[in-house]
């Protein structure tokens, strides 16, 4: 007699009541839900009703499927972790955005979608210090807003200041939720700030854009606090110098984000030049062939020479610039955008690979 069937292992009951983070699985959409006049909520759980196991600030990862193409976007959770039957991403519609706008016009109650995760490292750090500001400008407020739910969720007595910016009041994602989570959480102190108030004339709070004069008035003991910060570039380099300058020392500054940042690099002086090697790289269906340093990223080459290869997070994360690897090698270090099935078949993620041979790419 087969023992197993008797007395299963934990292991075997994990696989059969848990959601497994390594492999694409098939979710079921149960709610739709309008927060604002370009932000919706997407509610989903397991097309096998298995649970789900993630940590505030993570994320997954969406395989979207146009007839003969698929495309992959990264979308955090926004839901509580504590609620594992299902959870939440909140998606905004970008001008000119393909998936945003596709889900916006298309995704419904009972749509199916193939998803991996949870991922990520973006998660609030539970030892030592329990003085956090919760930073967030615009959708980037979805992994924070999972980390205050969860707080809500379990009362554990963290002090945090949660600040989130916004274009105009209307802009303000989950407003209502956060003004009434302030009122009844203890340890929270809410400051919301519009860079303009149109619409709402009689806005009652402050106005702007962050500053070192914004910080000192909401969040005076900043330099005391971990930071964890999301939104776009722009928000985020200006909130990591403010951040810098009051004083949070580097390990206490935390950020996410899947916006592109394609940096230029900046000339290396000889004798780290002469250090180097430089590879050519074909661009197949273009016609296109660029000369590569070993220390550039294919993507950022690719960029500065005006070769077409769709990018998002430039961080190894969203997997939106995966290309096939027709020959030749390289050096990637990536952040959960591919799978290793996907690498097995020959594919690669340009944002985080570094040439170590000749290549011939499929673009």
């Amino acid at each position: 007699m087969d023992t197993r069937t008797l007395s299963p292992t934990l292991e075997d009951v994990w696989a059969t009541r848990f959601w497994d983070s390594e492999r694409d699985d098939t979710l079921v959409c149960l709610d739709v839900h309008q927060e604002t006049h370009d932000v919706k909520t997407f509610t989903f759980a397991s097309a096998d009703g298995k649970l789900f196991n993630f940590k505030a600030g993570q994320y997954f990862l969406f395989d979207f499927n146009f007839g003969f193409e698929e495309e992959s976007r990264c979308y955090s959770i926004s839901s509580s972790p504590q609620r594992n039957t299902t959870f939440s991403i909140t998606v905004k519609r970008v001008a000119g955005g393909r998936i945003s706008n596709w889900m916006h016009d298309n995704f419904v109650q009972g749509s199916q979608i193939k998803a991996q995760g949870p991922l990520g490292t973006f998660i609030r750090p539970t030892a030592g210090n329990k003085k956090f500001l919760l930073l967030s400008g615009g959708s980037g407020i979805t992994p924070v807003m999972s980390m205050v739910r969860e707080l809500a969720d379990t009362c554990e007595q963290a002090d945090v200041i949660f600040v989130h910016a916004a274009r105009t009041p209307k802009d303000l994602i989950f407003r209502d939720e956060l003004a009434s989570l302030a009122g009844r959480l203890k340890h929270l102190r809410l400051h919301f700030l519009p860079e303009h108030i149109t619409g709402e004339p009689a806005w009652p709070g402050l106005a702007g854009r962050i500053s070192p004069e914004f910080f000192k008035l909401a969040v005076p003991d900043l330099s005391e606090r971990i930071v964890m910060c999301c939104g776009p570039m722009p928000f985020m380099s200006a909130a990591r110098t403010i951040a810098a300058d009051a004083g949070v020392p580097p390990s206490h500054y935390i950020e996410e984000s899947f916006e592109a940042a394609i940096l230029d690099i900046a000339p290396k002086v000889e004798a780290e030049a002469a250090k180097t090697t430089v590879f050519a790289i074909e661009f197949a269906k273009q016609a296109r062939r660029i000369d590569v340093s070993s220390e550039q990223t294919v993507l950022s080459s690719a960029k500065k020479a005006g070769i077409r290869i769709p990018s998002s997070c430039a961080n190894g994360v969203c997997g939106t610039c995966k290309s096939k690897l027709v020959s030749g090698a390289v050096d990637m270090k990536h952040n959960g955008g591919i799978r290793q099935r996907e690498i097995d078949a020959g594919f690669f993620l340009p944002c985080c690979s570094k040439p170590i041979s000749d290549l011939v790419i499929d673009r």
